[in-house]
């Protein structure tokens, strides 16, 4: 019974992640990892803005109390503030009820151990054996559970943030928070560090969760930088957005220009290897990782380790290798001196503190990465296995050979959607958007074929 895929458990909610599961989730989760746990287990429990998130909130609590653990309810708080929780609660989990950047019909569980990292393989498969036998204690009197109100657990976040900030009333930040998890304790920490902050996309409105907004869609975000950059030219305008659990941030730079989790990689290593701070001399991406970026890198003595997207992946090699900082264009970025997981706000506390402190713009501090033209292009389709059709295969092997050594072509199943994602790479972007136009077709009639068949 596999629930778990690249982030969590996955799926539309009350069609695919029922009540039912995510009572039986929380009961698993107590067994394995409350049951581990000395005395008397508590489980932190947080959620987004979504609205199906009191609906399995109120499930997998029942399912934790219901073996008897405790519940820290800590409420709407971003993704990193529960991980941040369980380490300094003692807790035995956490558990976080997101989707992240996903439709707002999704929903999804995150769990994290008693050290505030992401499960490893095998406990994720302990607590899937677990949902599948349906067993586990049934305490009574007063041994079940308690339900405690924790809403301090996401004061003591925004807290840790500003304790790890600098001054920034030199600038003006303009917040985009997805109508996501950060919508209160993003601004919060910007204007408690003596920023100016505008904010837009910043209620628990959780029927417009990621829609047309946050990192999602960086469009709303850019143009209010430039239009506040426009009618204050004193002012020095930057913007951050947040997805809906707030595990990731994209920035946009004095000029409105949208810098990717890419740009966020190079400028915190480049800080760390002036200051000695790199572990490695190296830092952690994915193969999603612009070309660019690794050049930028190699300039300054810096490499680039790869590996499959995910940020499981980023986080498994980061720990294998001793590094401390990795991430994923996308903007999850993990910095184990921050956090054990991507942490949006975190991350963007860190690169705005940058700017104040070296008196570069956030333009400057970009500017070393040349971006080689990337496109991305997602095939929806239900045949996450059609990329191996011979059809795909032969497409890749002629878009390779039309590259010619220029450029690399990447076609994976995402993790996390019903999608086929073609990503092309290479230095003329004429070619490299026919060459990933071509493969999407392809992928699209081949999974068509297979669907009909």
């Amino acid at each position: 019974m596999a629930l778990f895929g690249t982030d969590g458990i996955r799926g539309v909610a009350n069609a695919d992640l029922t009540p039912e599961l995510a009572l039986a989730v929380g009961r698993a989760v107590a067994a394995v990892l409350g049951g581990a746990a000395d005395g008397r287990p508590a489980i932190v429990v947080g959620r987004d803005t979504r609205i199906s998130g009191p609906m399995l909130e109120a499930a997998l609590v029942a399912g934790v109390v219901s073996c008897g653990s405790d519940v820290l309810a800590a409420g709407i708080i971003p993704t990193p503030g529960v991980a941040m929780a369980v380490r300094e609660a003692g807790a035995a989990a956490g558990v976080m009820i997101s989707a992240s950047h996903n439709p707002i019909g999704d929903n999804g569980i995150k769990v994290f151990g008693p050290d505030g990292f992401k499960l490893p393989d095998a406990v994720e498969a302990r607590i899937e054996a677990a949902v599948a036998a349906a067993g586990g204690p049934r305490p009574t009197h007063e041994e079940v559970g308690v339900v405690r109100p924790a809403s301090e657990l996401a004061a003591r976040y925004v807290d840790r943030l500003v304790d790890g900030g600098a001054d920034l009333r030199a600038l003006t930040v303009v917040v985009d928070a997805a109508f996501g998890a950060a919508y209160d304790a993003a601004p919060r920490v910007f204007e408690r560090l003596g920023a100016r902050v505008v904010t837009i996309h910043a209620e628990p409105d959780g029927s417009r969760i990621n829609v047309a907004c946050g990192t999602t869609d960086m469009a709303a975000l850019a143009g209010e930088v430039r239009r506040i950059a426009a009618a204050d030219r004193s002012a020095h305008v930057v913007g951050v957005a947040f997805d809906g659990d707030a595990d990731r941030t994209l920035l946009v730079d004095e000029g409105g220009a949208v810098l990717s989790g890419d740009h966020v990689m190079l400028m915190l290593a480049r800080r760390r290897k002036a200051t000695g701070a790199l572990p490695g001399d190296a830092i952690v991406g994915t193969v999603m990782s612009n070309l660019g970026l690794e050049r930028a890198l190699a300039q300054i003595g810096i490499a680039l380790v790869r590996t499959p997207v995910g940020d499981r992946y980023v986080l498994e090699a980061m720990r294998a290798g001793g590094f401390a900082l990795g991430g994923e264009q996308s903007g999850h970025i993990v910095d184990l001196d921050l956090n054990t997981t991507g942490d949006g706000p975190a991350t963007a506390v860190a690169v705005l503190s940058l700017v104040v402190e070296s008196g570069a713009t956030l333009r400057e501090l970009a500017s070393p990465l040349t971006v080689y033209p990337q496109v991305l292009l997602n095939v929806r389709t239900q045949r996450r296995d059609v990329s191996d059709a011979p059809a795909v295969r032969d497409a890749v092997a002629e878009a390779e050979r039309a590259l010619a050594g220029s450029g690399r072509i990447l076609v994976r199943p995402s993790g996390t959607e019903p999608l086929v994602r073609v990503m092309v790479e290479g230095s003329d972007d004429a070619l490299v958007r026919r060459v990933a136009g071509a493969v999407a077709d392809v992928i699209r009639s081949s999974a068509a074929e297979a669907a009909s068949a």
